[in-house]
């Protein structure tokens, strides 16, 4: 797995066309294995001797992984992503009832709020400069870093350093002493804030997961509680930015898909569905562990493999997709649902949320700047230094149009 991120469609296809479970070398000449076809990947997330705790995860078991191994708090961090069975169920419903459909609806309004104030911003931002202004930065960023911090009971004043320990957290090319430090500034500024609402309680998240541990100890530990925040700012806001960062670069490379929305042909919810499936936030999200042998598709992988689930190539597998998998289109009507929010047990708890901050953002953002286009060629922009996250570091927009 290459470190530094680069666009992984082009590996996709060539691992795809020759089958579709890879073996792969993750940092620190770790084995590993990617499961990459649409079908076989939809099995291995629901199958059910496959396992997120780490305890299964032979080579940490065996103490063959150093502490600084840049994957090694996917692994760890005590939370819903490493918990199977009856510790998954207790934790998923300490935090579910914050994502229920009609939670999440509740939120509208100040994600439209949020997202109006995002966009004067960005009309300021181009007005005073040379009329192009970072999009990710100044919009695709704040809008669900605010939503989700606002949820949890984060003050502003962390949103910041949230994001850059996060960039860190999911990157892959950091080293051992960088990759410790972020792990242990993300606890302890986490365990500021759980701090800070144990002594101010407020209607958020956190103080409510305080008032569950204080309620019952045995619902919810401290090391759970922390990784539990954790994962919500982590995975709250950076898939949301890559969504609507590489919906906004797909509706520019391609204006007559944006122009069927224009027209009414298709809608901004087919925008975020269709951009999930064909260039997901996610390319390879660490990891699941087979609790035994396990073949699939033809393919053995050994009990205790550390698996990357590949929902970049599965997005635009042929088999599943059509030969036209490829292709970025609105119209699409195949019948076969992406699997970028995951499937099975371990669905994302925030596909709600994330669906409507991606159709909100990119419904006003259109709407406010119609002759928005692209400052830098496409291809060129630099990417996000993970194979985790899929996106770009920047992207660098004329709002007011060419001509501003």
């Amino acid at each position: 797995m290459d470190p530094s991120g680069v666009c992984p469609h082009a590996v996709n296809a060539r691992l795809l066309s020759e089958g579709s479970v890879a073996d792969v070398l993750l940092p620190g000449d770790v084995k590993g294995v990617a499961v990459l076809g649409h079908d076989a990947l939809r099995e291995f997330l629901a199958h059910p001797d496959v396992a997120k705790d780490v305890r299964h995860f032979a080579a940490l078991r065996a103490g063959e992984i150093p502490d600084g191994w840049p994957l090694r708090t996917f692994a760890t961090v005590q939370g819903m992503t490493t918990a199977d069975g009856a510790d998954h169920r207790r934790l998923r419903s300490l935090v579910s009832r914050a994502f229920t459909t009609a939670r999440v609806e509740e939120l509208r309004p100040r994600i439209e709020a949020l997202t109006a104030s995002l966009l004067d911003g960005l009309d300021r931002e181009a007005r005073a400069g040379d009329g192009v202004v970072d999009l990710r930065t100044h919009f695709a960023l704040p809008l669900p870093m605010g939503v989700v911090c606002e949820l949890l009971g984060v003050d502003a004043e962390h949103h910041d350093r949230l994001h850059r320990l996060s960039d860190q957290l999911v990157a892959t090319d950091i080293g051992p002493a960088e990759a410790l430090a972020a792990n242990r500034e993300m606890v302890d500024v986490l365990s500021g804030v759980a701090a800070a609402r144990a002594e101010n309680p407020g209607d958020d998240l956190v103080s409510a997961l305080i008032a569950a541990r204080e309620a019952d100890g045995d619902r919810l530990g401290e090391h759970e509680l922390i990784g539990t925040l954790m994962l919500m700012v982590v995975a709250g806001h950076e898939t949301t930015l890559n969504l609507i960062t590489n919906a906004v670069r797909a509706l520019c490379t391609h204006p007559d898909q944006l122009e069927l929305v224009r027209a009414g042909e298709a809608t901004w919810a087919d925008v975020v569905e269709e951009t999930l499936r064909w260039d997901s936030p996610v390319s390879y999200f660490p990891f699941r562990y087979p609790t035994r042998d396990l073949v699939l598709d033809g393919t053995l992988i050994p009990e205790g493999t550390p698996v990357l689930a590949g929902y970049s190539a599965a997005g635009r597998d042929p088999r599943a997709h059509g030969p036209d998998a490829d292709r970025f289109d609105l119209t699409r009507r195949r019948g076969t649902r992406h699997l970028s929010l995951g499937h099975g047990t371990h669905y994302c708890l925030g596909a709600p949320l994330a669906r409507m901050e991606g159709a909100v953002a990119l419904g006003r953002l259109f709407e406010r700047f119609p002759d928005l286009s692209l400052a830098a060629p496409d291809a060129g922009l630099p990417r996000h230094a993970s194979f985790v996250g899929n996106s770009v570091r920047e992207l660098p927009v004329r709002p007011l149009g060419r001509t501003a």
